[in-house]
């Protein structure tokens, strides 16, 4: 029987082995895919126009590289405009919205009221609405209250909070013991008390992961300030770096062009890393509740 036993063991053994090899094995290809081209961005944002088209597929840093290229991207367009008004959007968005996706998901996590689940479906089911169906309708609204070429259509949705931080908000905040609001109601602590001395302490590392990844989407977000936006000193980042792409093409200065690219990534690179353990964190400890 113990040889058996012994014998199961270590089949059973070698079978985790292969499993955990495959794995690694799919990590690493996956992990090579994205980063990957990062690097190759950042190479050929060293090279001078030439090298970029002679040597398009080497990842090696050149001999002589050009890092003059960030400056004089940074000198020729006003990137640093862009910059500004990213960072403004961002910073005012995620954090008004922060705050109201955190008062819902407290309400939906904790209070009693009447269609308290079916509201929360209908919430998540917007989640299931592509951007294309509404962008539209959200166009013609916006242009006849006259938001267009303004941060208006950027910044007051999003000051009404987020579905997906609502989300993962309620679903950690469903695991924080309900008996400590009880004692404080017994207490005579009023429901903003409640929420602002017990809920938020307890659900800072949630709040302070979802709002860091919003900030990152937000930086990111190309597709809404290209539609509303056209005046150049308004354009997020993003937006001015296609304006650098129609400009720089022509010239096949693709180098400049990347090493905006670079600079534009670095905000939101520099978040990730930085915070990387409390992003994983709270979204592990959101899946466990």
């Amino acid at each position: 029987m113990s040889e058996m036993k012994n014998s199961n063991y270590g089949s059973k053994s070698a079978e985790r082995k292969i499993g955990n090899f495959w794995v690694y094995v799919f990590l690493v290809i996956g992990a090579a895919t994205m980063v990957v081209p990062l690097w190759w961005m950042f190479i050929s944002s060293l090279k001078t126009p030439m090298q970029f088209l002679v040597q398009q597929l080497d990842l090696r840093i050149p001999k002589n590289p050009q890092w003059n290229n960030f400056i004089r991207v940074w000198s020729m367009k006003p990137l640093a405009h862009g910059f500004f008004n990213s960072a403004f959007i961002a910073i005012v968005v995620v954090s008004v919205g922060t705050l109201t996706s955190s008062l819902a998901a407290f309400s939906f996590a904790k209070l009693r009221f009447p269609g308290k689940d079916k509201l929360f479906l209908a919430l998540l089911g917007t989640l299931m609405i592509p951007f294309a169906i509404i962008m539209i309708p959200q166009f013609i609204l916006y242009s006849r209250i006259g938001w267009l070429n303004t941060w208006y259509p950027l910044i007051i949705p999003g000051l009404l909070g987020n579905v997906t931080m609502i989300f993962f908000l309620r679903q950690y905040m469903t695991g924080i013991p309900s008996s400590m609001i009880e004692s404080a109601r017994i207490d005579g602590a009023s429901y903003p008390v409640i929420f602002w001395k017990i809920m938020l302490p307890n659900a800072k590392p949630a709040i302070a992961a979802q709002a860091i990844l919003w900030f990152m989407g937000s930086w990111n977000d190309y597709f809404a300030p290209s539609i509303y936006i056209n005046d150049e000193k308004m354009m997020p980042i993003q937006v001015m770096i296609q304006s650098l792409n129609a400009y720089y093409a022509i010239q096949t200065d693709y180098p400049a062009i990347l090493a905006a690219s670079v600079l534009a990534l670095l905000p939101v690179l520099i978040v990730f890393i930085i915070f990387q353990k409390q992003i994983i964190a709270s979204v592990a400890m959101t899946g466990l509740k």
